[in-house]
């Protein structure tokens, strides 16, 4: 509902503002004719963009540290795998027996 209520309100503002105007790139010596809407638009890409790199770029810590933490799982899955294998050449062990639980207890 949010979204179809936003793309209505755009498209109003697009039909809204189709005027032609001049934007002026100040050091440059470009002079850009676009209709209005077209400013705006881009306006809000290019912030949507600016945003998703700056929440890309403060995430890195977070990426970094679970790739270490997959790169040591890995590896205590591999020595894990590997200690299996070994005691499924060795005879095994019964499990230790658990203590008996004292009469009366629950």
């Amino acid at each position: 509902m949010i979204i179809l209520a936003c793309a209505t309100l755009l498209t109003l503002f697009a039909v809204s503002n189709r005027e032609t105007v001049s934007l002026a790139l100040w050091p440059l010596p470009f002079l850009i004719d676009a209709p209005l809407y077209l400013f705006f638009f881009l306006t809000l890409l290019v912030g949507g963009l600016i945003g998703a790199s700056a929440a890309w770029l403060a995430g890195r810590h977070d990426r970094r540290e679970l790739r270490r933490r997959r790169r040591r799982i890995d590896a205590l899955e591999r020595e894990l795998s590997a200690t299996q294998s070994q005691m499924g050449d060795s005879p095994r062990l019964p499990p230790p027996a658990l203590p008996a639980k004292p009469a009366g207890a629950t």
